[in-house]
């Protein structure tokens, strides 16, 4: 009885924070340069549907306003919405995994891997040949590589040491954190643009992109769902797990490529955004407790949420001049990680 209530509850909070998201698309739509109020944006929302859109709204708009909202704003946002989306499942995952509150892709050297990749992308003139395609494409294998990598390095005997993948993965981004340094120092003509995608942007966001990376972070989030019961179950502990009937070593290997995918996807699309991974899956179990049944599908609209967020902030503090969301999302991660250092620090000394 106790279980169906929370469950109700649970429901309910859920719907609460889909419209929370559904309130935060709209306000992403209509802040920025161009003054355009959420009631007119999202009249131009509906206006654009299909079939119903004109019967709903009659009111006509200016040709630039539909321009703003439908072909600038609405994309960035949505963009934010899956990235955040994206970034905060598999940190929840990883940190499941890992049973580390700090684990996430950033940590383990997934987006320094897609951030080399880039540079390599831009200082080799692929970006130039096919454009932002190539520079996603050569991102994401840099960060499906390090993946491999990573887990080659921590792979002892055919097991998987949770502990040596964490510091594994830590040792591969400051590896690939300094080849990209090395990087800049050589090509100084390409440092402006490479700088700039390390820090994270949404700003070449189009319904292209979108649609790549909604689809490729649905299929992987989908998959890992399948496996949150499972997540639960290694908590507490890999030996009574394996009892209760999980294959451990290849439930750790399907999770671990699918929260690499699905943050391989977010990073190859808006650059390296660090922090969303870790702020919001641990300020999700703060609130829900560790089942990832629940942890899971919060931490995907919450951290949508947290990003579109960020991402207004990064158009608008500095108007007209535009901050990279990275460096607004590090402003809030970086004391939060430091905050989780000393609690670890504290626990430790007990």
């Amino acid at each position: 009885m106790v279980y169906i209530q929370k469950k109700k509850y649970y429901r309910w909070i859920f719907v609460l924070l889909l419209g929370l998201m559904f309130i935060s698309i709209l306000l992403g739509c209509s802040f920025g340069s161009a003054d355009i109020t959420m009631g007119d944006a999202l009249k131009i929302v509906v206006k654009r549907m299909p079939v119903i859109g004109d019967r709903l709204v009659k009111e006509e708009f200016s040709t630039p306003s539909i321009s703003i909202v439908w072909k600038l704003r609405m994309p960035r946002t949505l963009m934010a919405a899956i990235v955040g989306a994206a970034l905060a499942f598999s940190g929840a995952t990883y940190q499941g995994l890992l049973k580390n509150p700090m684990a996430e892709s950033y940590v383990l050297g997934v987006s320094s891997g897609a951030a080399l990749g880039a540079s390599l992308s831009i200082v080799l003139g692929i970006s130039r040949m096919l454009g932002f395609s190539g520079t996603a494409l050569v991102s994401f294998i840099g960060a499906v590589a390090t993946t491999f990598l990573v887990y080659g390095l921590a792979r002892r005997g055919g097991r998987v040491s949770m502990t040596t993948l964490l510091l594994a993965g830590i040792a591969v981004n400051f590896l690939l954190s300094a080849f990209n340094s090395l990087l800049l120092i050589f090509n100084n003509e390409n440092m402006e643009r490479v700088v700039l995608w390390t820090m994270g942007s949404l700003s070449g966001a189009n319904w292209t992109k979108v649609a790549i990376a909604f689809f490729g972070s649905i299929i992987g989030m989908i998959l890992t769902s399948f496996f949150s019961k499972d997540l639960n179950l290694l908590l507490m502990g890999e030996e009574d797990a394996k009892h209760l009937g999980v294959d451990v070593e290849k439930t750790k290997k399907i999770l671990l490529a699918l929260s690499s995918f699905i943050a391989a996807m977010a990073v190859s699309v808006s650059g390296v955004i660090g922090f969303v991974g870790m702020i919001v899956p641990h300020a999700v179990r703060l609130i829900t407790g560790p089942d990832h049944r629940i942890v899971l599908p919060y931490s995907a609209v919450l951290g949508g949420i947290f990003l579109i967020v960020a991402d207004v902030l990064a158009r608008t503090l500095a108007s007209p001049m535009e901050i990279p969301v990275g460096a607004i999302t590090a402003v809030t991660g970086a004391p939060f990680f430091l905050y989780l250092l000393v609690k670890e620090r504290r626990r430790s000394l007990v």
